[in-house]
């Protein structure tokens, strides 16, 4: 069995990761999936959240919202509306986001939309994470 897989991040706009990965964890609508080479194919829709995968040792962050995942035994393939690696993240843009998001959820304001406004923090709160993890990190 081989030891890695094929890695794809794609958006409307752009190719974001093609790699080869020993390992890695998307956002699955119903929680965070483990991918290994050699994993039984599957089909999910992915969530807002963060795809760590593991190369060479070295750890790599992408902030994701929404689409789909195809796994199969030596490729995964995910097909994203927003992602965007660590290095990309706009920090102060983030900022600003999960503030204005904030600034939502508190209103008293009876034609907020709250289940947009969470769905924006959460969104914010995950490119925010993404982003502080800027660069590889060594794993062992």
């Amino acid at each position: 069995m081989a030891d890695t897989f094929e890695l794809e991040i794609v958006t409307p706009e752009k190719l974001v990761v093609k790699d080869v990965a020993e390992e890695a964890q998307i956002p699955g609508k119903n929680g965070y999936l483990g991918i290994l080479p050699g994993h039984a194919p599957l089909i999910t829709e992915l969530a807002v959240g963060e795809i760590t995968y593991r190369v060479g040792g070295m750890e790599k962050h992408v902030s994701v919202a929404w689409g789909f995942a195809e796994v199969l035994p030596t490729k995964v393939t995910i097909l994203a509306e927003t992602a965007e690696r660590a290095e990309e993240i706009d920090v102060e843009r983030a900022r600003r986001a999960k503030d204005a998001a904030e600034k939502m959820l508190h209103s008293t304001d009876p034609n907020t939309d709250f289940e947009r406004a969470l769905t924006a923090l959460k969104r914010a709160e995950v490119r925010l994470d993404v982003a502080a993890k800027r660069g590889a990190v060594a794993t062992t």
